[in-house]
């Protein structure tokens, strides 16, 4: 029985190489919900932009963790619009290039949210954008949501 767990673990291990995080933005503000319906207990209000971490997706709604760690359901049609990420470090460093000796952009405070500009670059610097226009550089570990 124990190599047949063995067996099965191991099947499912390479049926699914990589658990990927997958996070989507809301493209209007929305309100969230402790289940699948609008019939159900409102939770809270996400602002246009927040980034949440896709836990279960479904057909109209999905199930999403947001920067606080909170579960809950939003309607799918909620999402969409710019990628973003939220500033998680009580202040991160945007620099004009994806190094620790470039020029200072700006600095941004902790839950600010900034545009994905980009892919991050193999050394784990993430290139973003301001809404007021400015734009850069931080390292990809200070930030939630991509």
């Amino acid at each position: 029985m124990a190599g047949f767990l063995l067996a099965a673990g191991l099947l499912l291990t390479l049926a699914h190489p990589a658990w990927a995080l997958e996070y989507r933005s809301t493209g209007r503000a929305a309100l969230l919900y402790d289940a699948p319906s609008i019939a159900a207990g409102k939770v809270a209000i996400a602002g246009s932009g927040l980034p949440l971490e896709v836990v279960v997706d479904t057909d109209a709604w999905v199930k999403v963790r947001d920067p606080d760690g909170r579960l809950a359901w939003i309607e799918k049609s909620a999402l969409g619009g710019i990628k973003t990420v939220m500033v998680k470090a009580d202040a991160s460093i945007v620099r004009q290039q994806p190094r620790a000796d470039a020029e200072v952009v700006f600095s941004a405070e902790r839950g600010l949210l900034l545009e994905v500009a980009g892919a991050a670059d193999p050394y784990g610097w993430l290139p973003v954008r301001h809404a007021d226009g400015l734009s850069g550089w931080l390292p990809a570990n200070e930030v939630w949501g991509r």
